[in-house]
Formats: C-alpha cells, structure tokens, sequence
C-alpha cells in the first residue's frame, strides 16, 4: 500500500515539475550573434502581410530619410491571411455584417457599425491615395472591384431585426442608398442564386447596398511591395524568421534572425520594432519581454470554404451576401456567400466552416499553441474555456462535419446547388485575442488591438477581423500611439495630404462624405451615391436612392444627381 502511494506521489510531483518547466519555458536566454550594426536602422518590421507594407509605406511618406528592414520567413510576401485564398475579400464597412449592430433592449446598436465604416472610409483613402502616387496600379480593378454587400435572412424575428436596422442606418450619410425588401422577385434581381428554387412561400428579407466591395489583400501587399524596394532606404529580407527579441540599455532593440537559405543566424539592430507578423505576432510578443506581453494569450481558429469555379455558374452572382451567425459561432464565422476576383477571374465561395487547429499560422506549428501558454496566461486561458463552452461545443461540431452536412448550410443560402459544383479549400489561420481586462477578468476578445511597450520602441498587432480591409485606419492608429513627438512634429499635416478626413468624423456630414467617396470613387473607379444635403433633418423627405448601373462617365448611382 505504501508502495502504491509513493508511485503516485511520484507521478504527482513529477507532473508539477513538468508543468512548471513547461510553463516558465525557456529556463534561460540562449546566447545569439552580436548585431552587425553598430548604428541601429530605425525601423524593423516583422512580417510580409498588409499590416506590415502599410506601416513601411506610411513612413517611407512621412520620413523618407529612415532606415527599414522587413522580415519575412515565406519566399514572398502577402502568403498567409493576407493572401486573397485564405480571407474572404470582404471591404468590410458593416454594410451587410449583422454581428456589427447588435440589438439590445429593442434597440439597434450601430455605434461599431459606424465606427468600421469610417475605418474602411479611411482605407479607400490610403488606397486612392497610393494609386496616383503609382505605388499601386492604375487599374484598381487589380486589386478592388465593385460588388454590392447584402444581409439575406429568414424567420419573422430576424426580418424584423433587419428591417429595424436598415431603419436605424439609413439615416447616416455612410449608409445612404442601402435598401430593404421582403419581395422575393427584388432578391432574386440583386442575387438570383438566392431565390432560385427557393419556396416562394417562405418570409425572407434582404439589404442591398451597391457601394460595397471585393478586395484582394494579397495584390494590395505584393504591389506596395514592389514599390518600396524601388527606395533606397527599405530592404525586404525573404526565408527570415525572427527568433529572438532583446531590448538594450538605450532602449534600441537586437533583432535576431534566422536565414532559412543559409541557415545562419544574425542580429541586427533597431530604434523601433512593428511586429505584424499575422498569427506569429503573439509569440514574438512574448519574445520581446515586455511586461505589456504578459497581459495576451491567443485562441486559434481556422476556416474553410466551399469554392465554385465554373464561370457558367459564377457569373450568375455579383455580390456579397452575409447572413445570420448559428448560436455560439464566433463572428468570423458567420455564413456567407461571396462574389470574389481572384487570380483574374470572377469565382464565388461559401462559408466559412470553422477549423479548429493548434496552429498559429497556415505554415505554421502545431506545437504554436501549446508554446504561447506560460504562467502568465495560463490561468486566464483555463478561465476564458470555461466562460466560453459555447464556442467549444460549437467549434466540436464544426469538426464533425461531413460533406452532406456542408451541402446542407449551402442549400440555406443556394437552394439549387449540385453538390459536385464545388470543392472544399482551407483558408486563413486566426489568432483570437485572450487579454486581462481590468473591469472583466481575462475576456475573449474579437477583433484586433495594438500593444505598444511604454518606451514606443516596439508595437505588435494582435488579432484579426476586420483587421485588412481597415489596415490604414490600424496603422494611422500605431502612429499616433507610437510616435507621437514625430506625429506633432508635423506628420499629422502630411497624413492629411494622404488621408483628406484624417482627424475628422467622415459621417459628420452629408458634404464630407459626398466629398471624400467622390474622390476615392474616381481613383479606384467605384461606384457612388450622392448623399442629400438635407439627410437628417427632421422635415427633409426623401426618395430612396434608385440604383441605376454607372455608365462610363460617372460612377454616381444616384440617378437625380445624374440628372443635375
């Protein structure tokens, strides 16, 4: 008997050391190369995707004069969730996504809503800006194409959820010409794939906004790319991986990196470190010690879609259709069926099925996971699972799922679909946001947050959705928070040369937001709706927008304005 109890107690304390090793991992800081570079370069970015091109593109603008080194540990930039495969292109501005206007007490909250759209305004900006700067290319429709954005449901409590929060966005210029219907044959005009062999008895509703887009986030970063290696003062390293962060006595960082090539190790130097490496970011987060680090973990969540390529089929849609999340899914998993432009051509997705790995990265490790938990987050993880049995349960049966079961949803949205028309793609690997917040405990938190050190000489992007489509917005907001002497110095004044609303609400008016859309339409050759000066005042009337196709000469769909 005693025997049998000392073989447990062995067991027992033998776990207790294996989890503190585990957890306080690595016991030591191993030794790394000294840095070749006595004089520091001002800027390391970590990271080959759309954050990190739009922060170097940014300060290539604002201080031409700085030194930056990219990192990239792929063989090319824009391969992971920048990729246009592994996202779902959307421009998100909350105009179709329903999981951005929660209703609470019978109320239709569109303060995110709103919030996001001026994000996506800010990014049109950035773009347009960059087109007649030759920094992205003259045919925009390289990169964005014009496809309108819908929110499709069914069953009396979501029609009326939807009609209330038409009602309550249509008041605002941003969301100017967005339409309702209950009517069948209207759907069926914007998005025939949708009614067709649909039970025509059954309630459906739909909002149509024409002013919504396609974006491949992978051409966006590939071309800002190309267009800062032509400066002197930016060097893309590609096959580098980072793998040690260490901040020195001047508040300079050595950046330590690891040549696949070569499969040599070097450091180098830095005034200031943006890690925007997707995925990877919270690790390298840990990396750099910072005590801000100690405040995140990371919950991985991947997902698949069903992709139709037959133009025969394709072509017969144009737009995006967003509908409502199943109980528990988290919000990047809410169901849609999308118009995209990818590889030249016009193809459609559905999805997304959400894929729960342990990575952190599509190219990533499956040790990803089990290598960010640490004494520090441990405890909030183990907390956050427990709060959110929900979203186990749900991502379980997403793991269960058969082909019949995927066919099943799609028929939801696609009544008519074969089951051979499409096939099965992995997309983009998700790290969620785990963080202590000081009200609420440790939260699972969607979205995405930058973490800057108190020292502003190091900042990482966690998170994801609705990350790309509003990058510039992100990273306008890393300058502010990182370089603010620079920022009063005057890097704000020239940001109002790239971004014309910068410092100001684009939905304040009628006239700005008439302004900036009309600006940003012509450059990347979109669509646009003139907004009525008097939109909002108690006593104006006014008609719906009719929506008309723009004909060569003008992209206004607002066929009065048209007239005028």
């Amino acid at each position: 008997m005693k025997n049998t109890i000392k073989f447990f107690a062995y067991i027992i304390i033998a776990a207790v050391v294996a989890a503190l090793i585990f957890l306080n991992w690595p016991l030591y800081q191993r030794s790394v190369p000294e840095a070749e570079n006595e004089q520091p370069v001002d800027v390391v970015v970590i990271g080959g995707g759309i954050m990190s091109m739009t922060l170097a593109t940014l300060l290539q603008e604002l201080q031409p004069d700085w030194k930056i080194e990219a990192f990239e540990r792929l063989d090319a930039v824009g391969l992971e969730s920048s990729n246009g495969w592994n996202n779902a292109g959307t421009g998100h501005a909350a105009f179709a996504e329903l999981n951005y206007t929660p209703e609470k007490n019978g109320v239709i909250e569109t303060e995110r809503a709103l919030r996001i759209t001026e994000q996506f305004e800010v990014s049109r900006q950035f773009w347009a800006h960059q087109v007649r700067a030759g920094r992205l290319s003259s045919r925009p429709q390289d990169f964005i194409n014009a496809t309108p954005h819908m929110s499709f449901v069914w069953g009396d409590a979501n029609i009326e959820f939807l009609r209330k929060r038409h009602a309550a966005l249509v008041k605002n210029p941003m969301f100017y010409g967005m339409e309702f219907t209950t009517d069948q044959a209207q759907i069926r005009q914007w998005a025939p794939l949708l009614i067709e062999g649909r039970d025509p008895q059954q309630k459906v509703a739909a909002t149509y906004m024409p002013l919504g887009t396609d974006v491949n986030y992978g051409v966006i970063t590939n071309q800002l790319t190309e267009a800062l290696k032509k400066q002197p003062n930016f060097t893309l390293n590609l096959q580098h991986e980072v793998r040690a962060l260490h901040q020195n006595a001047d508040k300079s960082w050595n950046v330590t990196v690891y040549d696949v090539a070569t499969q040599k190790e070097k450091t180098v130097k830095a005034k200031f470190v943006f890690i925007g490496a997707g995925g990877a970011a919270l690790k390298l987060l840990q990396l750099s010690g910072i005590p801000e680090s100690k405040n995140y973990a990371g919950f991985p969540v991947g997902g698949q879609f069903l992709s139709f390529e037959d133009p025969n089929l394709t072509t017969q849609h144009r737009a995006k259709v967003y509908g409502q999340a199943e109980t528990g899914a988290p919000p990047m998993s809410v169901p849609h069926l999308d118009t995209r432009f990818l590889d030249g051509k016009q193809s459609m997705l559905f999805g997304p099925f959400a894929l729960y790995s342990t990575k952190f990265l599509k190219q990533g490790s499956w040790f990803d996971l089990f290598s960010s938990v640490n004494m520090h987050n441990v405890a909030g993880m183990v907390k956050v699972g427990a709060e959110n049995l929900d979203l186990v349960s749900y991502l379980v049966q997403q793991a269960m799922l058969k082909d019949s079961d995927r066919q099943a949803e799609l028929l939801k949205y696609y009544p008519t679909a074969k089951p051979d028309s499409w096939k099965l793609i992995t997309a983009g690997q998700r790290v969620q946001i785990i963080k202590k917040d000081p009200e609420k405990g440790t939260v699972l938190q969607f979205g995405t947050e930058v973490v800057t050190d108190q020292d502003h000489t190091l900042a990482a992007l966690l998170g994801a959705s609705p990350g790309a489509s509003t990058s510039p917005s992100i990273m306008l907001g890393l300058l502010a928070k990182a370089f603010p002497e620079q920022m009063a110095q005057g890097w704000e004044s020239r940001l109002k040369e790239i971004v014309p609303s910068y410092g100001q609400q684009i939905n304040s008016s009628p006239a700005l937001t008439n302004q900036i859309r009309r600006a940003t339409s012509e450059a990347l050759q979109l669509p646009y709706i003139e907004v009525p000066a008097d939109l909002g005042q108690a006593d104006a009337v006014i008609e719906p927008a009719i929506i008309v196709a723009p004909d060569a000469d003008s992209k206004n769909l607002n066929q009065e304005e048209q007239a005028m």
